[in-house]
């Protein structure tokens, strides 16, 4: 016999070690029918947004509407009123990339990554004074296991021809 209590949650006994001692009772009533729930269909049926951008991290603004003559009444009523959202979380928007970018240093505030077959094409950054790389550079940054890191890459194709990279030093320049 088992000294397991279902009440005493801090009992010393698992639940598993426990042995059933007794049976279910052969007969059980039947579970009792519920009628269905009435489901009520409040959805409505005409959605328009508003994507603050091109990538996963623009923001979305979502309106919604029962039918299109209602979202024109509505868009045509609160035309101001969304032209004030809109520009809000545009500002809000820009606040919140520019706190959440890992390379800020890479790309120059106000321009956008340029693609070439599907690839990213970095944006050059100037070499420190006395770098001999003719190829150019690019600045990359990360956080590593031994913590944040920046470093300027040679841009040649070749990795056989690649300059050596440039770290970034403690006080901040690179070699």
């Amino acid at each position: 016999m088992s000294n397991f209590d279902p009440t005493d949650p801090w009992g010393d006994v698992s639940p598993w070690d426990a042995t059933s001692q007794t049976q279910p009772p052969a007969t059980q009533e039947p579970p009792v029918a519920t009628p269905p729930v009435a489901v009520v269909d409040n959805q409505e049926s005409v959605t328009l947004s508003f994507k603050g951008g091109t990538g996963y991290d623009a923001s979305l603004l979502v309106i919604r509407a029962a039918s299109l003559s209602e979202m024109n009444e509505k868009l045509t009523r609160e035309a101001a009123a969304l032209r004030s959202v809109l520009e809000k979380a545009a500002k809000v928007q820009a606040y919140n990339t520019s706190l959440n970018s890992s390379d800020k240093t890479t790309q120059p505030a106000g321009t956008k990554p340029q693609f070439q077959n599907g690839k990213i094409i970095n944006q050059p950054v100037a070499a420190p004074a006395g770098d001999s790389c003719p190829h150019g550079r690019t600045l990359r940054e990360g956080n590593g296991a031994k913590g944040p890191w920046a470093a300027m890459f040679c841009n040649e194709r070749n990795k056989a021809a690649q300059c050596p990279p440039l770290w970034r030093q403690k006080d901040g320049t690179f070699a």
